[in-house]
């Protein structure tokens, strides 16, 4: 099948000046003129071996990761990138020894298990060491500059939301499908050359695969744009090793810093851990930020957030207020989470972002 992306001026969704502007080096990246981050990341040079202590590697990774920020601004087309040589050690595989070893006493999530996944023990999210997958295929129902999104919905997830719409995923009622690293990569060529126009990392929660994701791409031959797809949860290690590596940070934000989190999704310590990941996926990629919209939570949830990204990421953020929540799941439990959203609600929601500010918003 022949490619047919499209660039964004064509797409004729809402305020497509805004998006142009905020996703310009997404939308650079799947028309081919800009290299994606993990292509920038391969050319670059890291000093470490396999010995080395897990602090001096992580120093290491800084040093590269100041590096790869200049590197990226002096590389501006996809052909000056793919006349670089590839490293014998680069950046990227420094990013998956570091990786590898976090998977043998995993904190990719805030829980901070300390599980050996390597060794096949569960944690929280109950994924073990092979990358599971329960689909691979062309998305059309993202934000209108993704879709078509070729997505890769990952088994497990690191919080229980009751409402969970895809619990069959995140909770592994389903069986899935195990992927290597060379499988993985296969299907990734074989969906930007169908036309996709990104590779979406979700679930159930891209953060626990986050060693096979890497592996993954080593071996990926196409240059296509990283899209990191995340309910927000994930530690200080993980966000550090998605620069360079995530081109959009797809991010929920998914509750105010009350006690919705805990009580709704088993996620304590979620808006100081969600707040960072959204400032250092600003400072590393672009981003878009989705808030779904609760009944009864607008006040204790949808204002603080929206708030909060107008002051601090901006407000020319691209931000989806999503309406479409039902009840799903164990959603019961809850009793405000029984119904779906009024129309009320939903224009109040509308000015809550409208008083905040926000210009690039999608509903």
């Amino acid at each position: 099948m022949g490619m047919w992306i499209f660039p964004p001026e064509n797409t004729g969704f809402q305020g497509e000046d805004l998006v142009a502007k905020s996703l310009a080096r997404y939308f650079a990246v799947a028309r081919n003129i800009k290299p994606a981050k993990f292509k920038l990341a391969q050319k670059i040079p890291a000093d470490f071996t396999s010995n080395d202590p897990t602090e001096t590697l992580w120093v290491e990774h800084e040093k590269r990761t100041r590096q790869f920020r200049m590197f990226e601004k002096q590389i501006n087309s996809l052909s000056s990138c793919n006349r670089l040589p590839v490293q014998e050690k680069s950046y990227f595989d420094l990013k998956i020894e570091l990786a590898n070893r976090i998977l043998q006493n995993c904190h990719f999530c805030i829980r901070n298990c300390q599980t050996n996944r390597a060794l096949n023990q569960l944690g929280y999210c109950k994924c073990g060491s092979k990358l599971r997958l329960s689909g691979v295929f062309p998305h059309f129902g993202e934000e209108p500059e993704l879709v078509p999104s070729g997505t890769l919905f990952a088994m497990g997830c690191t919080i229980r939301c009751r409402h969970c719409q895809n619990w069959p995923v995140s909770q592994w009622a389903d069986r899935g499908e195990d992927f290597t690293a060379g499988a993985l990569a296969t299907d990734i060529d074989r969906l930007r050359l169908e036309g996709c126009r990104n590779v979406n990392l979700v679930g159930g929660e891209p953060t626990p695969w986050l060693p096979q994701w890497l592996q993954g791409f080593k071996q990926v031959k196409s240059n296509v744009p990283v899209v990191w797809n995340s309910n927000s949860y994930y530690s200080p290690e993980t966000a550090r090793l998605l620069a360079g590596f995530a081109d959009v940070y797809l991010l929920d934000f998914k509750y105010g810093p009350g006690e919705c989190a805990e009580k709704i999704s088993d996620a304590p310590r979620y808006w100081e851990t969600c707040t960072a990941n959204h400032l250092e996926a600003k400072k590393n990629g672009e981003l878009i930020v989705r808030v779904l919209v609760l009944p009864k939570h607008l006040e204790c949830c949808t204002k603080p957030i929206l708030n909060w990204i107008a002051e601090n990421l901006g407000v020319e953020t691209r931000v989806n207020l999503m309406f479409q929540y039902q009840p799903e799941w164990w959603a019961n439990e809850i009793p405000e989470l029984r119904r779906r959203l009024t129309p009320e609600e939903m224009d109040a929601a509308e000015e809550l972002a409208e008083d905040a500010g926000l210009k690039n918003l999608f509903t």
